[in-house]
């Protein structure tokens, strides 16, 4: 494989701890000079934020190999239009991006309403993200998720916010992070890549490896995740490679 996208929650870290395997797997890319991009479909950090963080766990990624949901976004809807104006639910990631590629943040005919993850979503905001696409903004959300991980336990993200308002307005988000294959295009054409010549390492059947298939990528599951060895079966499609965890990978770059 000629670049490779690696999902980083569950293969590169857990709970702020690189897992087994990381640092070499980064490591030999980096030797090597092979094209990478680490993906998250978390939207409310920047590309900063995570280099920061995954620095802290020993792991040393420039900003620029870094792809969030929150990205593709903004890369995505920056192509659809010419009238960058949005209402956006989200955090810095998210708002971050969009101005970066242009687009103004307002209550005023906005074309479309964005939809992130935040840690306390505002039910004022929600209402009015409800009202603007009754109104005719087209609605958008970064990511599916239905929940997220905490110090006490699950709480709701950006799908489970989205059904909500789907609900309201009778209206389906269209998701941009994965397992829509829009997010794994743009992060290729960043680093130059080409789907046959590329693998994707993940944790989830439903995200990584399904975005994987539907992109024409070679998938890798690792197991110190999301999925174990006995969900895969749950699933219509298989991954390529099934892996105990990312040290087994390390040998087939």
């Amino acid at each position: 494989m000629k670049s490779w996208l690696i999902d980083m929650d569950g293969v590169l870290v857990h709970e702020g701890k690189a897992l087994p395997g990381a640092a070499d797997f980064l490591g030999r890319l980096q030797e090597k000079d092979i094209p990478y991009l680490i993906l998250t479909n978390n939207s409310i950090f920047t590309e900063r934020d995570l280099a920061a963080r995954l620095s802290a766990s020993g792991l040393d990624v420039p900003e620029d190999r870094i792809w969030t949901s929150a990205l593709a976004t903004a890369r995505f809807l920056g192509q659809q239009t010419e009238n960058r104006r949005a209402y956006v639910v989200g955090e810095a990631g998210l708002t971050t991006a969009l101005y970066e590629e242009g687009f103004i943040m307002t209550t005023t005919d906005p074309e479309f309403v964005v939809l992130g993850e935040t840690r306390t979503y505002s039910f004022d905001a929600i209402t009015q993200a409800i009202r603007l696409i009754q109104a005719g903004a087209r609605f958008i959300a970064t990511n599916p998720d239905n929940s997220g991980p905490s110090e006490n336990g699950d709480i709701p993200a950006t799908g489970a916010v989205a059904a909500l308002i789907e609900k309201a307005t009778g209206r389906s988000p269209f998701f941009v992070g994965k397992p829509n294959p829009v997010m794994l295009r743009n992060g290729l054409n960043k680093i130059g890549a080409h789907s046959e010549e590329t693998s994707i390492v993940g944790d989830r059947m439903d995200t990584d490896v399904l975005a994987g298939v539907e992109t024409g990528l070679t998938t890798h599951l690792v197991l110190t995740g999301s999925t174990r060895r006995e969900d895969i079966q749950k699933y219509p499609f298989r991954p390529h490679f099934v892996h105990n965890s990312i040290a087994d990978v390390v040998e087939l770059v």
